[in-house]
């Protein structure tokens, strides 16, 4: 494994195991997390050298933090960097902060938390922790010694992650970055800012949510076509390794599979070690992948719960997977039964609920119709 320094000294491994997307099964149209599963891949994970972990309070409804607690037992808690998210949506008077610390310590089995992130921020979720006092927080908790970085996970623009940047003095950014999305939310340019600013640098999302690894044909061939046999995944990564500026990027891996894979990419990987052929290749893929994707969703589902029940992020699944690989019957046959049960497109009533959390700013109930139209021909 490769790593790349952190902060103080530490070095962190250039893959972080990311916990939003564990292996899960379902019982009785709930989502769970199939332990069986994800504690083996966390621990072989860890056991080749990734030393980083990150979580969040609402991960898999909750159960993400107590699935870390339990993978980390045994020893493998000293062996990584735990990192975990303060959310701002369950905060409305500044001792909830507390409160919510301590569960998450609870749930994790963790007296201290490496990295301790303002979760999402963006316009007015800023708004709201400035106004509870959680840069207050965050110094109690570095001095009392429960924390030892402090930082923010963001999703807006590039000039509100300057204003974020600039507010305290931030240890650690987290960040979406990856080939097709340099010049959204944070882009290169935040990157660099946060790095000029003394920052370390945590990339997520660098597969857009599994798209990326799942690219269209046209775009394979682009890679293929280069004299070097590297998989959609491998290309990735690599292209977000190869900036110095990154300590970690994080990968939500759902399969051993995935876990091996990125484990061999990330263990070759260094910064600067694309060429400028290289480059043109990434290049030449963004252009292709432009406009493919009906709805810019990346499947984070903090759009959720919705007042209807609609699964938002798995009907724009099916939308997006339709348009970008033209499967449109084949994703129609899956709209008609796997919303059955009457969590599909049209039960929105346009409320606005979800749009007000989403990331990425997407315009969801004229997305849910237009993707209600079109899988329902």
């Amino acid at each position: 494994m490769n790593y790349r320094p952190f902060r103080d000294g530490a070095e962190v491994s250039a893959l972080g195991f990311g916990c939003m997307r564990m292996p899960t099964y379902q019982v009785g149209g709930k989502s769970i997390i199939d332990r069986g599963k994800a504690i083996p891949m966390m621990r072989r994970a860890i056991n080749s050298g990734v030393n980083y972990v990150d979580t969040a309070y609402g991960y898999h409804g909750g159960d993400s933090e107590k699935l870390v607690g339990e993978a980390l037992k045994d020893g493998y808690r000293d062996k990584v960097m735990l990192a975990t998210k303060l959310p701002p949506w369950h905060l409305e008077k500044p001792e909830d902060m507390r409160k919510v610390f301590e569960e998450q310590r609870k749930r994790l089995g963790t007296d201290v938390i490496d990295v301790y992130l303002l979760h999402a921020l963006d316009k007015d979720n800023f708004a709201k922790v400035k106004r509870l006092g959680a840069f207050q927080f965050l110094d109690e908790l570095k001095k009392e010694g429960s924390i030892k970085y402090a930082g923010f996970s963001f999703h807006d623009d590039y000039e509100t992650f300057k204003t974020i940047a600039d507010a305290y003095p931030f240890d650690v950014c987290q960040i979406q970055l990856n080939i097709v999305d340099i010049n959204e939310q944070a882009t290169l340019q935040g990157m660099y800012y946060a790095a000029e600013r003394g920052m370390t640098v945590v990339i997520m999302e660098p597969l857009r949510g599994g798209l990326l690894a799942n690219v269209p044909d046209e775009a394979r061939s682009i890679y293929y076509n280069y004299p070097v046999n590297r998989s959609p995944v491998d290309w990735a990564l690599r292209y977000m390794l190869n900036f110095p500026e990154v300590a970690t990027v994080l990968s939500g891996m759902g399969a051993m599979e995935q876990v091996t894979e990125n484990l061999a990419i990330c263990s070759n990987a260094a910064a600067n070690c694309m060429s400028e052929a290289e480059l043109k290749v990434i290049d030449k893929v963004r252009i292709c992948l432009s406009g493919r994707a009906r709805v810019a969703c990346t499947g984070c589902d903090y759009c959720l719960p919705c007042p209807q029940s609609v699964a938002i992020s798995e009907v724009f699944e099916l939308y997006n997977e339709a348009a970008i690989y033209n499967i449109w019957d084949r994703q129609r046959s899956q709209y008609k039964r796997r919303f059955a049960d009457g969590r599909g497109a049209d039960r929105c009533v346009a409320c606005g609920t979800c749009e007000a959390r989403c990331p990425q700013k997407i315009h969801i109930a004229e997305c849910l119709k237009e993707a209600g139209e079109a899988l329902s021909v």
